[in-house]
Order: structure tokens, then sequence, then C-alpha cells
């Protein structure tokens, strides 16, 4: 059966008997999960399962954005709180190479919690460079504004999340960082000079394009595109994201019911395919917006190669790493 270029949320934390015959009938690519669909471990692992019988596909990717700080869809008491990746930068600044030891051994953990629930795609590094007048969406979920330090730490999270046996989305590419409003609420518009972007935004998604996974930026680059955010800008994905970075593997729309696009849903993926994006993501759950993209998803065209990069985990001892991670903080303060 054909696969279909779209990645659907669910509702809650188990799945209605019309999403079962809704997923068996679209067959997206994957799914993505939120905290209204993670209650307990148990749950999760018995929802994830689900998941990929509706498709009966074992290998089915099922992505979360399990970043830190203020993006984490597992939460307290059943998994722990980890630190913001601002943090790491900070510390990388004081200590590169304990801060680099910690930041292996944080994401490391964060692979080990989504391993054993079956999740296998998370949505991470972030490696945006935030602007001094930029909106806080980004903020520190970001590294910092040194753009080295970006692609060296965000190289660091896409290998130890590999070595977890779980694949890194690199985002957003190709840079949200100078953003001033909420791609959620509003369609933000970024006015730097082709230079500048090339100097700094680019940077880190150009030195990690060899990564399997990225997702777009609902952002206009007036000085590339002056009309279409990047994820339905042809010219965005074409010249910059596919040709000067030379990135090869699946671009996956940022969501496509966010606020920044315009247009039908319909219009809103079938733009992006035509662009260059592989692959939409629709995040809500909301059956009768899922069925409409279910509508118009064309069928997917680059997406075995991805799943090749996904591995069994490396020999990884929780116990000392937690250890080792909170011995390495309280030395660092």
């Amino acid at each position: 059966m054909t696969i279909s270029a779209i990645v659907f949320g669910c509702a809650g934390f188990s799945l209605s008997e019309q999403e079962r015959a809704f997923f068996r009938d679209a067959n997206p690519w994957g799914f993505i999960l939120f905290s209204r669909n993670c209650d307990n471990p148990d749950q999760v692992r018995a929802l994830v399962e689900d998941l990929r019988n509706t498709v009966g596909r074992g290998d089915a990717p099922v992505l979360i954005d399990q970043e830190g700080g203020r993006v984490q869809r597992l939460s307290p008491p059943h998994w722990p709180s980890y630190p913001p990746m601002r943090m790491f930068g900070e510390w990388y600044d004081r200590d590169p190479e304990a801060a680099e030891r910690a930041l292996y051994n944080n994401i490391r953990l964060i692979a080990a919690d989504l391993h054993d629930l079956g999740i296998t795609v998370n949505c991470l590094p972030v490696l945006d460079v935030p602007a001094p007048n930029a909106h806080r969406i980004i903020g520190d979920r970001a590294f910092g504004g040194d753009v080295n330090v970006i692609a060296r730490l965000g190289r660091l999270v896409c290998g130890s999340l590999l070595d977890g046996g779980v694949l890194p989305v690199i985002k957003h590419m190709p840079g949200h960082g100078r953003a001033e409003v909420d791609s959620h609420l509003s369609l933000p518009v970024v006015k730097a000079s082709r230079s500048d972007l090339e100097n700094r935004d680019f940077v880190p998604f150009r030195a990690l394009a060899d990564m399997p996974l990225a997702m777009s930026a609902h952002v206009v680059y007036e000085a590339i595109d002056s009309e279409r955010p990047a994820t339905q800008s042809s010219t965005v994905i074409g010249e910059i994201i596919r040709t000067e970075f030379g990135f090869d593997g699946l671009l996956i729309t940022d969501d496509l019911s966010m606020s920044a696009l315009q247009g039908s849903l319909k219009q809103r993926l079938l733009e992006s395919i035509e662009a260059g994006c592989d692959v939409g993501l629709h995040c809500n759950g909301v059956m009768q917006e899922m069925i409409e993209l279910a509508e118009v998803a064309p069928s997917l065209t680059r997406g075995d190669r991805v799943l090749s990069f996904l591995r069994d985990p490396e020999p990884f001892d929780r116990e000392q790493a937690w250890a080792e991670l909170s011995l390495s903080r309280r030395e660092s303060l």
C-alpha cells in the first residue's frame, strides 16, 4: 500500500475506533505525540504499538518534541525534567569538555526514555541562532549566539540520539532565530541581507546538512523570497536548503495548522510539497482536518534512506550517566 507523505497526531491517550480506521486507510508515513498523548510509560508504549498496528508497519516513525526546558512532552512524575539547551551552551563557554560530556549524557538519557517507549524520532536539535530582538519562541531552546558552538553541540546532540537508537530532526531550517513574532500565531518576516543570513543563521544548518531529517521554518526571508515562507518557497528549498547546504535528507514541514501559513490546510500541504518539502506535519489530532489532508497527501517519494540511519542503542549505563550529570552540574555552578 502506498505510504502518504504526511505525519499525523492523535487526540488522546488511546486511539478511538474512528482514528484506527482512518489511519489504516490514510497510511501516513508516521505519527507525532504531544503531552495530551502521554500519561504513563505503559500507556505510551501501548499507544505507540497501536499506532504502528493501524498502518501495519512496525518501523513507522513515531516522533516527539523532547528538547528539555519549555518543550518536553514527557514530564514528571514518570519522566525526568531536563534542562534547556541554552544551559549547555553557557556551560560550554566556561568548560567545553565538561559541557560536551554532560550534554552527551543528557541526550543519551532522553534517547533512552524514548527508546523504552518505542519512539524513534526526536525533533531535536534546535540549530536556530537567536537575534537580540527576536521573539522568545526560540529563546533558551537554542544553544546561544555563537554559530560554531551551535554547530558543534548540535552535531553532538545528533550523534548522541543516534547512539541511543533515535533519529534526530534538525530544526528550523534554514533558521528561525531572527523571527520577531511567534509563527504559531502569525507569519515572521526576516529582513536581514542574504550575506548576513549566510554568515550567521545558515551556518549551523550547512554544517549539519548530512543529517537524515530536518524541519522547515514558517518564516519569510525577504532577501531570498519576499512572498513565501521557507516551507512553501521553492527558492529557499531549492537554492538554499538543497543546493547551498547540500541537504539530501527528508524535509518535514513545521506544523501545517500554525497560523503563519495561509489558505486551506489542503493548500498549505500541496504548496509545501510542490516547493520541495517531502512530508507534511499535522499535529493537533483534529479528525476533520486530518481527513482533509489525507485527501490530497501525495505518496512518499523519499524515506527509505532515513530509516537506515536507525540502529540499536550503543551500550549505556543510565545510573552512571545520571550520577556524572548531577555531579558535573554541581561543579559547574
